[in-house]
């Protein structure tokens, strides 16, 4: 992850180099393209941030990282996980190639996504991935953070802040061509809108065509994303974004067995990693959202302002996919004689999902900035409204065509759509009639969040102070169960800043997460789960260089889990903590033509049974190295990436996943108006799988990609 973000970006920083298509953290356009000759150190972030608010992040007693514009077109990434993957205790490939969203993981745990300090995802599979394209920076907040956002991870969140009218006049044209048949055609404009300075305008526009690295899934989409900035005064900003997006794709997990991936089949043989085990005629993973967002914000007096944040969004998936169900102690169908049927031939689950979710949401901020003797302060104060409907309708039909009973095909469907894993043959699958009866129209989930909450950012000379608190109450209907649920979140931080650069730092903060059921030991409602954290850290940028360097040590512990299997005697079922300690090291500098990142990790987890977190690397360091000189090579630009991620487990402390290394690379050349450029992620092909699981499947990681990006700005 660039530590660039701790200053808010790399345009914030003097003697960087200019960087094509960069803007400031805060969204506003950088003034110019040439090197800024002297220091700045004070970066800012948007009051639409992780943070909900502009103070440096220097000055902040809390952990966030920050990939800003620059970074994602530098080291290329195709999707929102891609800009996880240079990241200190982020895991941004948590299930290797994915489609179907993106699963990123932050100090060992899930965390939501945000979209300019909204949620943006609820459940699984009811809306699009957002596109890469129609996003500015990407911000991750570390540990918990209910008391700005209510129910929450204890890992954090994540934030993406989206492109916003500019009041320079800026046109893009952009063209990728890449393999996989990758073809995508994009546009960018914006500026003011009939050389008003009161109205601007923006719009976004991609169509994608594109195969990927498993046979027969595409990733086509069509995105359309204008937006309207009116400032009535100099004191007010109200700007409307509308988003609409349709993506036509399938399932790139194929859920591979562990028998013929991470070990050989019992035949000896492994699976293709691109190998497509599901039904072109029957598969299919087709989504479309449409949203619109509303960001205000009004400067009332010196001291007082307030801002509005609101959506409204609608989502929907059509999702179809068929898989090898692993059966019998090696994971497969197999005889008697522990062959496998038919040589490689297995059954498969069929499984039918429509999926919808719609979200409306509204965060009013009152916002003050006073003195009161020595002591400077930036309160915040706060009210926000979230009705989130979700409906899943599935059909879920395992192992089609087995009989538990004889090991063997069952005597009515037989073996007709079970498939070979190594020479997969296509065209046989059950029809609508047959997957009738495994049909199930559930009742509609819906939730509704009201919270309150208060911080104050106190500073004293170098002291810099953050004090915080949260109501929140909760109403959720699963369509079967109805609960209420309040919480109280606190956090707490001070930090230094000493001459010499030296920032260091002790933080804590609290979330909670309802969960819906009744205790069948005490009789009550289920408790929400909590989270605490305490981090100390230390911030440092050497005065007169182009550097920062960041380091953290944190402590999360998540109570009131399901009871750990070997407890005995349990007052309630909710007696399971989980406990996580890391520490993470963030690190980068310019160096004449040089901008040099470095980021390394180290994760401590155990789950409520006292096994290590599934799916998460003790082990992660990444490194990247951009050059573009400003000589006679003035306009040329490269970039190559390291990423390694440590041995991950199954959940059950019995199946490792070995660690793996990748690199990526970065060419390119800017000339007037043209700016083209060539990425090479995973440079070398490298065939790895990123996970698998005690259940007996694993996930294949990314194969390389390569794209030319042709950019024409006018």
């Amino acid at each position: 992850m660039c530590v660039a973000g701790l200053l808010g970006s790399p345009l914030a920083w003097g003697a960087a180099p200019p960087v094509d298509g960069g803007a400031s953290a805060d969204g506003e356009p950088s003034a110019s393209r040439q090197p800024i000759e002297e220091l700045v150190v004070q970066g800012r972030m948007s009051r639409y941030s992780a943070l909900k608010s502009d103070t440096p992040i220097l000055e902040t007693a809390r952990s966030v990282s920050i990939e800003t514009l620059a970074d994602i077109v530098d080291k290329g990434a195709l999707n929102l996980a891609d800009t996880y993957t240079y990241s200190a205790g982020v895991i941004g490939e948590t299930f290797g190639f994915a489609t179907r969203g993106d699963w990123v993981r932050v100090r060992g745990l899930n965390v939501p996504e945000y979209r300019d300090s909204l949620q943006a995802l609820f459940g699984n599979y009811n809306n699009t991935r957002p596109d890469i394209y129609t996003i500015e920076q990407v911000e991750i907040l570390k540990g918990p953070a209910s008391v700005l956002y209510g129910q929450g991870s204890p890992g954090g969140l994540v934030n993406v802040v989206s492109k916003r009218p500019e009041a320079e006049v800026r046109r893009e044209l952009a063209l990728d061509v890449g393999n996989y048949d990758r073809r995508q055609a994009a546009v960018d404009l914006t500026g003011p809108v009939a050389g008003s300075d009161r109205w601007l305008y923006r719009f976004i526009g991609v169509y994608r065509d594109s195969d990927t690295q498993v046979d027969h899934v595409p990733d086509d989409s069509l995105v359309i994303a204008p937006s309207l900035t009116w400032r009535p005064t100099e004191a007010t900003n109200v700007t409307l974004l509308l988003n609409y997006q349709d993506t036509d794709s399938d399932t790139g997990a194929q859920f591979l067995p562990v028998f013929g991936t991470r070990f050989p089949a019992p035949n000896g043989r492994f699976i293709d990693q691109d190998t497509y085990l599901g039904e072109p005629g029957f598969n299919r993973y087709d989504t479309e959202t449409r949203s619109v967002s509303l960001l205000a914000d009004h400067q009332i007096d010196a001291v007082w302002s307030v801002e509005v944040t609101a959506r409204w969004t609608e989502g929907e998936a059509d999702y179809r996919q068929a898989w090898p169900a692993f059966i019998g102690g090696n994971r497969y169908a197999v005889n008697p004689d522990g062959s496998l049927y038919g040589d490689g031939t297995v059954p498969r689950t069929f499984y039918v999902s429509d999926a919808e979710s719609e979200q409306q949401a509204v965060d009013v901020r009152l916002r003050a900035d006073f003195d009161t003797g020595a002591l400077s302060h930036e309160v915040l104060m706060g009210a926000q409204y979230q009705d989130v409907t979700t409906d899943n309708d599935s059909a879920y039909a395992f192992a089609l065509g087995y009989d538990f009973a004889t090991g063997g095909p069952d005597g009515a469907l037989g073996d007709r759509y079970w498939i070979d894993v190594f020479d997969p043959a296509y065209g046989s699958f059950p029809g609508d009639a047959e997957l009738a009866p495994f049909f199930a129209d559930r009742p509609e989930a819906n939730t509704v969040d009201r919270g309150l909450y208060i911080s104050d950012q106190i500073t004293l000379g170098r002291w810099h102070a953050t004090l915080g608190a949260r109501f929140d109450d909760v109403d959720t209907d699963t369509g079967s169960d109805s609960q209420q649920d309040d919480a109280v979140s606190l956090s707490a931080g001070v930090l230094y800043r000493f001459d010499n650069g030296l920032a260091p730092y002790v933080s804590y903060a609290e979330s909670f997460e309802p969960v819906v059921g009744q205790d069948q030991l005490t009789g009550d409602a289920f408790d929400p789960q909590k989270g605490r954290q305490y981090e100390v850290g230390v911030k440092y940028q050497p005065p007169g260089v182009n550097a920062v360097v960041t380091a953290a040590w944190f402590d999360i512990e998540q109570s009131n889990l399901s009871n750990p299997n070997d407890l005995v005697n349990a007052p309630s079922q909710q007696e399971g903590i989980a406990e996580i300690r890391g520490v993470e090291l963030e690190g980068q500098a310019w160096v004449g033509p040089l901008h040099v990142e470095l980021n390394a990790s180290r994760l401590d987890t155990e789950n409520a049974d006292g096994y290590r977190f599934a799916s998460v690397p003790e082990d992660q360091a990444s490194a990247w190295i951009g050059y573009r000189p400003q000589d006679r090579w003035q306009g040329f630009k490269a970039g190559i990436g390291v990423r390694y991620v440590g041995e991950t487990w199954d959940g059950i402390d019995t199946l490792k996943t070995p660690s793996y290394t990748l690199g990526d690379l970065m060419l390119g050349w800017a000339s007037g108006p043209w700016d083209l450029a060539l990425n090479v992620r995973n440079v070398t092909d490298k065939e790895y799988l990123s996970t698998c699981l005690a259940r007996g499947d694993c996930f294949v990681g990314e194969a390389r990609t390569a794209v030319l990006r042709g950019v024409y700005r006018f």
